[in-house]
């Protein structure tokens, strides 16, 4: 079952990758010409699905409740990778970028689009935690679904992805494999339930997208900046962007030098 679960997990990353370069071939996504898609939706609608039936589904809180029982007699050690692991694809952008290879879009644009994804995810997980009141499997408190950790992680993994995919697609896959990792191991900690991955997943994934949709109006309207401005960069810049994961609230300071 828990092989099972790893492969499901590793999965996410290569169909979310074939989905997006089907999308790339359909429609024109620079941050400036934004083309909503519903193809785009296909992903994380099925994610949210799983999660949120499971919340009622007998079946499905069987395998949930099957794949707990096989972690607390397998695994003895908690691994806290994931506290970690939870931000390294976003944080693969600015690296990446620092390294010189330049994804998609300047240091203002995709810091802007960071920061609203984190915005929509964080307040979805917090809205639906508050909600849905759904025991952790280690019975320590009532605020299970959906992973916090997994949503944090997966929006940046689509993140890096729609940055970098043009340059190539083996930096969004190994964001995405980290982010799968990074659920894996949130069920590995006994800390989540199958389904709360899935949502956190679909979430994470669906934010992102839709601070890239959003971004021209974001832009345009609070900064009153024209979504044709192209202009550079300049050397030096600075940014801040909340963090929520469920539990701990936080932000990233992002300096570009």
């Amino acid at each position: 079952m828990f092989k099972f679960l790893l492969i499901s997990l590793l999965g996410i990353t290569m169909v979310s990758a074939q989905t997006t370069v089907i999308d790339s071939l359909t429609a024109q996504d620079s941050v400036h010409n934004i083309k909503f898609n519903y193809k785009q939706l296909i992903l994380p609608a099925a994610l949210l699905s799983y999660g949120f039936i499971g919340l009622e589904s007998h079946p499905i809180q069987n395998i949930n409740t099957k794949i707990r029982d096989e972690v607390k007699e397998d695994i003895d050690q908690k691994i806290t990778i994931d506290d970690f692991s939870q931000y390294a694809p976003a944080a693969s952008v600015y690296a990446l970028n620092a390294m010189g290879i330049k994804g998609k879009n300047r240091f203002k644009d995709r810091t802007i689009i960071m920061a609203t994804s984190y915005a929509i995810m964080a307040s979805s997980v917090f809205a639906l935690k508050s909600i849905t009141k759904i025991e952790r499997p280690d019975g320590t408190t009532n605020n299970s679904f959906p992973s916090g950790h997994t949503a944090n992680a997966f929006a940046g993994a689509e993140f890096l992805w729609q940055e970098y995919k043009d340059t190539s697609v083996w930096y969004g896959i190994a964001g995405y494999a980290v982010a799968a990792g990074t659920g894996a191991f949130r069920i590995v900690n006994n800390r989540h339930w199958l389904t709360d991955v899935a949502a956190g997943a679909g979430i994470g994934i669906l934010s992102t997208k839709i601070a890239y949709w959003l971004y021209p109006f974001i832009n345009d309207t609070l900064f009153g900046n024209s979504s044709k401005d192209v202009s550079k960069e300049r050397k030096t810049s600075f940014s801040f962007a909340p963090t929520y994961n469920g539990s701990q609230v936080g932000g990233v300071l992002i300096i570009q030098f």
